[in-house]
């Protein structure tokens, strides 16, 4: 009976030394070459951990297990372990890969190459490279369909969205939107793909059966000279009613109803708000804010900043765990 009773304390203690998180926000430090880990409960910094050179695009795999970084000057894609952050492999990215997506099976991983125009495919569970596909000078944004089979890469320099099939690997359509399209979104019904134009200053909304634009988003703040507002990240809720724009030097995340494209509100977070992602249940929005080395999150319902928490050197990308 007593070595029960000192083995249940043992793991109790065990447990309370490590807490279990609902989930996990990932932040890549694109200057400090590491990754800042806050927590579900509090959002305070549990761990920070070194990566590769300059990381941006940064996503988690869709069973929560894998966190995948695009060490764009070390020329690769690398994964960690999200429970112990520990380094697991590199995958063939091609040269400076900037942004990445995930299918949503969990199977292949898709990245921007900048320097080569290209979109490097890879097999996730072989950890291969399927193909490189051509597209526009300077590709940045990665969007995918919620049944994984579009593709969508937004080029900086050529000002398109390219539509890529998932079998052929081959551009099926390519939408000229403004000015240094810098990330791509669908809607989760997959009926829209909402496109943001860094120097434009629009986010294009555009049909996804067509290919064409049905509307662009226009934004303007009091006090702000236009070319200050500077659409990067773009987050949808899964109900399909509200869109998150961020506004990069404007210091604002715009809030859109996505049904009337209306513009409601403005919230304002931290300095050059680059990236956006959503707690699991979409209560909380977190921004990424580059000059001010934070991020900044927000009740989505309340409709307001609750909190700024500093991480690393230039906050650049922003990744969720599902709940576990």
């Amino acid at each position: 009976m007593r070595r029960l009773t000192i083995a249940a304390l043992a793991a109790t203690l065990a447990l309370s030394a490590s807490p279990a998180f609902a989930y996990k926000i990932f932040v890549s430090n694109e200057k400090g070459n590491d990754i800042t880990v806050l927590d579900s409960e509090n959002f305070e910094v549990i761990e920070t951990f070194a990566v590769g050179q300059r990381p941006r695009g940064i996503a988690v795999s869709p069973d929560g297990k894998h966190l995948y970084i695009c060490a764009s000057d070390n020329d690769t894609i690398q994964v960690y372990d999200t429970e112990t952050y520990e380094f697991i492999r590199t995958l063939p990215s091609g040269p400076d890969p900037e942004l990445l997506v995930v299918s949503p099976d969990g199977t292949r991983l898709y990245a921007a190459n900048e320097d080569d125009n290209l979109v490097t495919a890879i097999d996730l569970e072989t950890g291969t490279r399927l193909a490189e596909i051509p597209v526009g000078v300077e590709p940045e944004g990665m969007g995918i369909s919620p049944d994984g089979q579009t593709i969508v890469n937004t080029s900086e320099t050529t000002n398109m969205a390219h539509f890529i099939d998932r079998d052929s690997q081959q551009i099926t359509a390519n939408v000229l939107v403004d000015s240094r399209p810098r990330f791509a979104q669908y809607k989760a019904d997959g009926s829209e793909i909402w496109v943001s134009a860094e120097i434009g200053g629009t986010v294009s909304v555009i049909d996804a059966e067509t290919k064409e634009i049905k509307h662009k988003v226009t934004f303007e703040i009091q006090g702000i000279r236009p070319e200050a507002i500077q659409p990067v990240g773009v987050r949808i809720t899964d109900d399909g009613t509200k869109a998150y724009v961020a506004l990069g030097p404007a210091n604002r995340v715009a809030v859109v109803d996505a049904n009337t494209y209306e513009v409601l509100d403005y919230l304002l977070v931290g300095q050059r708000v680059w990236q956006l992602a959503f707690s699991p249940d979409q209560k909380h929005l977190f921004t990424t804010n580059g000059i001010s080395n934070d991020i900044s999150i927000v009740d989505v319902d309340a409709g307001e900043v609750i909190k700024s928490v500093q991480v690393g050197q230039e906050p650049w990308g922003v990744a969720v765990t599902p709940d576990s």
